[in-house]
């Protein structure tokens, strides 16, 4: 029906005669000539229709807002001041000799221009009218461009693309699953997988040695803006590579995906931070490089002052004591150091102490707070010496539990940097490595993985027995601009080990054999050691969009209440379908919402 599209018209088109096809993006009645902006997925050209052609000019002044139509005509030059310097092709135009109308349309819910603010609950009931926003046709675009780079060079390194069961079986893996009942196994469900993890880990153990997929992972977790109930993963697993192999042939893949999609140069290599050390600098296991401030471990200096908020926590094992300098800072007002404070209590501090550095000059003279008092003089100077602090400059400071100031003042650390303007502009990925392998849970009293229980230690048998509270696993996690993108870690392949790592979460023979007998017994076959990485590939492609969601990169996204407006789903199903299933339902209790199986 068309020769081009509306967007790939350039000068070397001149004189041509053209079929176009799309829709109506603008429509300006000049008085006696009309100008129509054709809008199709490759951008926008100007339509001129000229009374000299008469059937065609009076079809186009019948035309709306979003029309469907079907442009034969000529291309031309504009007349000279009149072209867009702001289009690809705003040096041309088409003069239209005839015109067909494909088809009408209503007016739309709202305005196609993206700097019209319109609802998100809007925007997700009419995904289809959203979706021909500029804007999204090109995060679409872009979406395309980074999936067809990724297959590329996952295909030149010697990668299979393999597709995994969707229908599987529910494990514990962190989150809640999405159950499928089944008709042909009364009162048995499949579970919708998390991740294919071990799926790919038995594609190891059958001698696949490398394999990759993009593909759909279900989780029903509490939702946010880089979270939703069903998300695409790019997931690589491989055989006999090291986790430094594995990390440099991914970081090679993101840098030259960066090259080629956004002609962009990353670092390389990228740079490294122990688990430990982000922690303690950052607060975070995704820490945001782009901004240039630190946690900063002052217990010493307090430990012995009679000031309990501080020389509690720094006398407690689990406690700690930060300070966090913002340069500048100390033009802070009151009102916008409460409003901080309540943003910290979100985290669980109990409160939000700084010190105003006045004067540095003039020692503890020159500095405003509520807290110089309480603490001696040598205390004082040597928090200001360790922070380096300078006049102009506030400090804040955190005293909790360890988890608390993490989060706390990690949260506080972004704040700042956002809402201050010191985010660097451009991209600042890292390695996380070492992560902890186990973490000890206080109310349960047991340890949970702190990623799978698949992931290996970097200690022996013996010693993660012995002390798992100290042992080290073989994870890493790619993080950009405070974004997690990527994780994985090398897998255990002996049984034995995976065994103790089951024993060492609760998880004893019978329940083991029960829920993942099916990887046991594979690991008995000869597994081969293997290790591998999955990228949320949403997250990426928000990032590199510019988007603040991956709501915006993907085609048709649930709300934060994993509702799709569009389609109204979830919705009821008959009771024909129920008893075929073996379910009944019961109405809600009270306090209750909708009804429950």
């Amino acid at each position: 029906m068309r020769s081009h599209r509306c967007g790939e018209l350039t000068e070397s088109h001149l004189n041509q005669d053209v079929d176009l096809c799309g829709w109506v993006h603008r429509r300006r009645d000049h008085g006696g000539v009309i100008f129509i902006d054709l809008r199709d997925r490759e951008g926008l050209v100007q339509v001129v229709f000229d009374p000299d052609y008469a059937e065609a000019f009076k079809l186009a002044e019948t035309v709306r807002s979003e029309y469907v139509l079907k442009v034969h005509g000529t291309v031309r030059l504009r007349p000279a001041g009149t072209e867009n310097p702001n289009l690809p092709t705003g040096k041309i135009e088409v003069l239209a000799t005839r015109l067909e109308i494909l088809n009408k349309a209503e007016t739309p819910p709202f305005p196609l221009e993206s700097e019209i603010e319109v609802s998100e609950e809007t925007r997700l009931r009419f995904r289809y009218i959203d979706l021909r926003r500029p804007v999204m046709q090109h995060r679409m675009k872009m979406r395309r461009d980074v999936v067809r780079f990724l297959r590329q060079f996952l295909d030149h390194h010697g990668f299979y693309e393999i597709e995994t069961p969707f229908l599987t079986k529910a494990t514990p893996e962190g989150a809640r699953d999405y159950l499928v009942p089944s008709r042909t196994h009364p009162n048995h469900f499949f579970a919708l997988p998390q991740s294919p993890q071990l799926y790919k880990q038995l594609l190891m153990i059958s001698g696949m040695d490398r394999y990759y997929q993009v593909v759909r992972c279900f989780r029903d977790e509490d939702l946010r803006a880089d979270r939703q109930p069903e998300f695409t993963q790019l997931d690589i697993e491989t055989s006999f590579m090291d986790e430094s192999q594995i990390m440099y042939l991914m970081e090679d893949m993101i840098r030259q995906l960066f090259t080629d999609v956004l002609h962009v140069e990353l670092p390389n290599p990228f740079p490294r931070l122990t688990y430990a050390e982000a922690m303690q600098r950052y607060g975070s296991d995704k820490p945001d490089l782009r901004i240039p401030l630190e946690l900063v471990d002052i217990a010493d200096l307090v430990a012995q002052a009679e000031f309990k908020v501080f020389a509690g926590p720094a006398k407690e094992p689990d406690g700690r004591v930060v300070a966090l300098k913002l340069p500048g800072g100390a033009n802070l007002s009151r009102k916008e150091i409460d409003d901080l404070t309540q943003y910290v209590a979100i985290y669980g501090a109990k409160g939000l102490a700084y010190i105003k550095v006045v004067d540095r000059s003039a020692g503890v003279e020159g500095l405003q707070s509520p807290i110089v008092k309480f603490l001696p003089a040598e205390a004082v100077r040597g928090i200001l010496d360790r922070v380096e602090a300078e006049t102009g400059d506030i400090i804040f400071f955190g005293a909790d539990k360890t988890k608390i100031v993490n989060e706390a003042i990690g949260a506080l650390r972004l704040k700042l940097g956002q809402d201050r303007g010191l985010v660097d502009k451009g991209w600042k990925p890292l390695w996380v490595v070492d992560f902890p392998m186990f973490e000890w849970d206080e109310k349960e009293a047991r340890w949970f993985a702190l990623h799978h229980p698949f992931t290996a230690p970097k200690c022996s048998l013996e010693e993660l027995q012995s002390d798992p509270g100290r042992a080290l696993s073989r994870a890493y996690d790619m993080v950009l601009n405070g974004t997690e993108i990527g994780g994985g870690s090398i897998r255990i392949h002996r049984t034995d080990m995976q065994k103790a790592a089951f024993e060492l979460l609760g998880i004893g023979d019978e329940e083991a054999q029960q829920k993942f007998g099916f990887l046991l017994n594979a690991l008995r076959y000869g597994a081969p050691p293997h290790g591998g990485l999955a990228f949320g590939l949403d997250r990426l492609v928000m990032l590199m969009s510019g988007a603040t969601s991956i709501r915006e990169v993907m085609a048709f996204p649930k709300t934060q209440s994993a509702w799709c407006p569009m389609i109204d789903a979830p919705a009821m199903v008959t009771d024909a379908q129920l008893r075929e299933l073996g379910i009944r339902l019961r109405r809600p209790q009270e306090g209750e919402k909708g009804e429950t199986t």
